[in-house]
């Protein structure tokens, strides 16, 4: 089966595009904000002003500023890529395929953003909490579409245990990456990753 692409989805209607068009210049005018002051002087009202909606228009898209930081338009996408991959493919290869596209997304549409994401992630406590709380969010998403290729219950303790742990290594990438200065391509650190999870921890002994 192939991939699907945006040029394979029904095209979107006038309310949808005016709800993506509102939510990227909400999120558009919050990184702009941030990078500016800082996080915590960036207040809603400056945000809604920015993006010229009113505050309860912003909280109507996101219910906090973290959400703002956190919510990303590949979460819902990534499972429709998983189920869209041959079904004789490996996981660990389904992983790396929809991960790799993802981000190749990500770096060439808005590079600073992504890198901007991952350091509040490590520098603000509250944006790191909300991370992890959407990450059992997408981590359901996750085993959903890994039960549908798999064939296991979606709430089986192995397929929980499997789909965070997914999760959880993609979130440790992140932090490592901005804590590293975003020095090295965050696309070979996902396979770095991956590859524990598939191999195991190496001992380092030869």
């Amino acid at each position: 089966m192939a991939s699907v692409t945006p040029a394979d989805r029904p095209p979107l209607g006038l309310r949808e595009r005016k709800k993506i068009k509102t939510r990227r210049a909400i999120r558009a005018a919050t990184y702009a904000l941030i990078e500016e002051q800082g996080y915590d002087a960036t207040t809603i009202e400056q945000i809604a002003d920015r993006a010229e909606v009113s505050p309860s228009t912003v909280f109507r898209y996101f219910p906090t500023k973290e959400d703002i930081v956190v919510t990303d338009a590949w979460d819902p996408v990534i499972p429709a890529e998983l189920r869209a991959r041959p079904r004789d493919e490996s996981w660990a290869d389904v992983l790396r395929h929809v991960m790799r596209t993802a981000l190749d997304v990500s770096l060439a549409v808005e590079p600073e953003v992504t890198r901007l994401r991952s350091r509040l992630g490590v520098e603000v406590p509250a944006v790191r909490a909300r991370m992890t709380e959407s990450m059992a969010a997408t981590g359901r998403l996750l085993r959903e579409a890994l039960a549908e290729r798999s064939g296991l219950d979606p709430d089986s303790l192995e397929l929980r245990v499997f789909a965070m742990s997914v999760m959880g290594g993609l979130m440790e990438v992140s932090h490592y990456w901005a804590e590293t200065g975003h020095q090295d391509d965050v696309r070979d650190l996902v396979d770095r990753a991956l590859d524990v999870l598939e191999h195991g921890l190496a001992t380092g002994k030869p």
